[in-house]
């Protein structure tokens, strides 16, 4: 199992900037926007699930259920999303295609009140 520092330098290195992350089940994570508008920015988003992505295909991770917070800044809390871990390999094995993922987990996001 891969541990918190060695996921939050993998996130990094994909210019993901990391608040805090817990590499458990689920692996629980926060990381400061470098977009922090009205809207979660996609791209970003893609950024750590491609880091997800890599790490699996690399077999250095085993896909598990992430859940996100976005933060606008250190302590204001922007949105949250999650995606399963069966999505991760669905993806993996041809089952889902790139645009259902992105699909899936753009439907978890959540304003926080």
């Amino acid at each position: 199992m891969m541990d918190e520092s060695t996921l939050e330098e993998e996130l990094r290195n994909f210019g993901v900037d990391i608040h805090e992350i817990e590499a458990v089940e689920p692996v629980e994570l926060s990381y400061i926007t470098g977009y922090p508008g009205d809207e979660v920015n996609h791209m970003e988003m893609g950024k750590v699930l491609n880091a997800f992505i890599d790490l699996d295909e690399e077999d250095k991770w085993n896909p598990k259920r992430v859940e996100a917070t976005v933060l606008r800044f250190e302590d204001e809390v922007m949105n949250t999303w999650y995606v399963e871990g069966e999505w991760f390999e669905g993806l993996r094995d041809y089952r889902i295609s790139e645009t259902e993922f992105s699909t899936r987990v753009l439907e978890t996001l959540k304003e926080d009140p």
